[in-house]
């Protein structure tokens, strides 16, 4: 057990950098829309969605839920783990840099297992 929270705390660790990961609208926008001369209606229309959606996760106003992220891979040939590790990401950068986070972390204590 104790090789496991050294094994966490070291993933853990390895997120904690200070410039933020691409986001899934700043990846959507920059690799797949503007290169294939996409807009945000045509996404939209092609994922079956309305465009508020696609707007919204282009403006990262919206997380990709697990539904969106296979429809995206299936429309735009990627896999859904692409974008739910993308989201992943970012959720995890927030937490970790959120002073809310470091101030309830300050308070929390490990607990010893049994062995």
């Amino acid at each position: 057990m104790r090789h496991d929270l050294q094994k966490s705390n070291l993933s853990l660790s390895m997120l904690i950098t200070k410039r933020k990961p691409a986001s899934v609208g700043e990846v959507l926008i920059e690799e797949f829309m503007e290169p294939m001369n996409l807009t945000q209606t045509e996404l939209a229309e092609a994922m079956g969605v309305p465009r508020r959606l696609v707007n919204e996760l282009c403006r990262n106003r919206r997380g990709i839920s697990v539904q969106t992220a296979l429809i995206l891979a299936h429309v735009l040939g990627t896999t859904a783990d692409f974008w739910l590790n993308l989201q992943k990401r970012n959720d995890l950068w927030e937490a970790i840099n959120s002073t809310e986070l470091k101030n309830r972390l300050v308070n929390a204590r490990q607990l010893s297992t049994a062995v």
